[in-house]
C-alpha cells in the first residue's frame, strides 16, 4: 500500500473522522487486521482558524507548505489536506512538493459528474460557499451551483466554528440544517454538497430528501483509492 500524508488538526474533530473512515475502508478492502499507512501532521487550529485577511492566509499557506514538505521527506507518496476551507491555498501548497496533492473539490466534482448531477447546493463555511476558488472547481466539472445565501452561510459558520470544531453536535443545529435542506429542496437542485468535513455530525447523509454528498467521505474514498493504487 502507498503511504499517505495527512495534514490535519483543522479541526481535530474532522481529522478524527478522516482517520476512522480511511482505516475502516482499508480494513473492508484488505480484510483482517489491515490498516492504512498514514503519516499525520496535526496543527493547533488556534493558530489557523477564521482567517480573514490575506496576511492571515499567507501564514496558513506557509504553515501547510512546511507540513507538506515534511510529510514528503518522511516518505508520503501523496498529500491530503483534511479540511475544505484550507484548500483555498492548496494549489500553492502543491507547488512546493514533488508528490500529488489530492484536492477535495476536484474529487467531489468528479463524483457529481459521474453520478450525472447537473445542479447542486453547496453548504459549508463562508469562504467555501461564497468565494470563487472552491465553487469554480465544481463548475468546471459541469455542475451548476445554487447562488450562495449570506444569511444561511452566517448561521452555518456559527454552527461549524462554535460547535462542530470542538466536537459538539447539538439537536438545535441538526434541526437548523434539516430546515435549510428542506428549503433548498424547493430550489430544484439535484443534490447537496457538504463542503465542510464536520457537517456530517449534524446532517444524516443517508436519510434526507435530497442526495447528500459528504466531502469527508468522498475525499477519504479518493485517499483510499490512492493508498491501494500501484502508482509510484
Amino acid at each position: 500500500m502507498q503511504k499517505i500524508g495527512l495534514i490535519g488538526g483543522m479541526s481535530w474533530a474532522s481529522t478524527e473522522l478522516y482517520y476512522r473512515y480511511i482505516n475502516k475502508k482499508i480494513q473492508q478492502e484488505q480484510g483482517g487486521m489491515c490498516s492504512a499507512p498514514i503519516l499525520l501532521e496535526s496543527h493547533n487550529f488556534c493558530d489557523l482558524s477564521r482567517a480573514q485577511s490575506e496576511v492571515e492566509w499567507e501564514h496558513i499557506y506557509k504553515q501547510l507548505s512546511l507540513s507538506a514538505k515534511r510529510l514528503e521527506r518522511a516518505g508520503a507518496k501523496a498529500i491530503a489536506i483534511c479540511a475544505n476551507s484550507m484548500h483555498r491555498v492548496a494549489d500553492r501548497v502543491a507547488e512546493n512538493i514533488n508528490i500529488p496533492l489530492i484536492h477535495i473539490a476536484d474529487v467531489i466534482g468528479d463524483r457529481l459528474k459521474d453520478d450525472g448531477i447537473n445542479k447542486a447546493a453547496l453548504l459549508g463555511t463562508r469562504n467555501v460557499t461564497t468565494e470563487n476558488w472552491y465553487r469554480q472547481r465544481l463548475v468546471k466539472k459541469g455542475v451548476t451551483l445554487l447562488p450562495a445565501d449570506s444569511k444561511r452561510a452566517t448561521e452555518i459558520d456559527r454552527i461549524i466554528y462554535d460547535e462542530l470544531m470542538i466536537g459538539r453536535a447539538s439537536r438545535d443545529s441538526e434541526r437548523t440544517l434539516k430546515t435549510f435542506i428542506t428549503n433548498i429542496d424547493k430550489e430544484s437542485v439535484e443534490a447537496i454538497v457538504l463542503g465542510c468535513t464536520e457537517l456530517n455530525m449534524v446532517v444524516d447523509t443517508k436519510a434526507n430528501i435530497l442526495p447528500i454528498y459528504d466531502s469527508m467521505e468522498i475525499h477519504s474514498d479518493a485517499i483510499v483509492d490512492f493508498i491501494l493504487s500501484d502508482e509510484e
